[in-house]
């Protein structure tokens, strides 16, 4: 399955800006392997010492961004899980900034943030092999909006792509 295969009217308007960021010939478990290796990458490339650098005072902290990519990638694979059951109850949004602080992501080593990254993502990997193109092709309702299994998936990659060059471009 690739990125090309959902349609526009699987997913609120508001993430294009995270699907636009992919290649349309992205497949998906392939796409979440690439972008573990990225991820990996990038955060052995940053000196601990710059984990909680912040560019403006408002900011979230580097350490902060990476901690938000793991809980929004744990939110959006429960929605593509549900989904996938052909759950059709519809589900919560969250509030990303509520979920920062009691993170505690400041005070996480790098090798920690990794850890909790990798084992996300490998439970991510585990769970889009288990399910069927039709099971990903379920459309559900999440945070008040249509999404189907594959693009709250596919969600999951354009985040980590649009975070991944806000660092690169703010904090690096």
């Amino acid at each position: 399955m690739t990125k090309s295969e959902i349609q526009q009217e699987e997913y609120n308007e508001y993430y294009t800006r995270y699907l636009n960021l992919i290649d349309d010939n992205t497949e998906l478990i392939d796409g979440y392997y690439q972008d573990k290796k990225m991820m990996e990458d990038l955060i052995n490339s940053i000196p601990e010492d710059k984990l909680n650098y912040r560019y403006q005072p408002e900011k979230w902290s580097v350490s902060e961004v990476f901690q938000h990519l793991i809980d929004t990638e744990r939110i959006f694979m429960y929605r593509c899980f549900r989904i996938a059951r052909n759950d059709k109850t519809e589900l919560a949004g969250f509030d990303q900034d509520d979920y920062i602080i009691p993170s505690e992501a400041n005070s996480k080593t790098k090798e920690q943030l990794l850890e909790e990254f990798t084992a996300n993502r490998n439970y991510s990997i585990s769970l889009l092999k288990s399910l069927s193109e039709k099971n990903l092709g379920f459309v559900g309702n999440a945070n008040g909006g249509a999404v189907s299994a594959r693009a709250a998936a596919f969600i999951v990659l354009g985040h980590d792509m649009h975070h991944t060059n806000i660092i690169k471009e703010r904090y690096l």
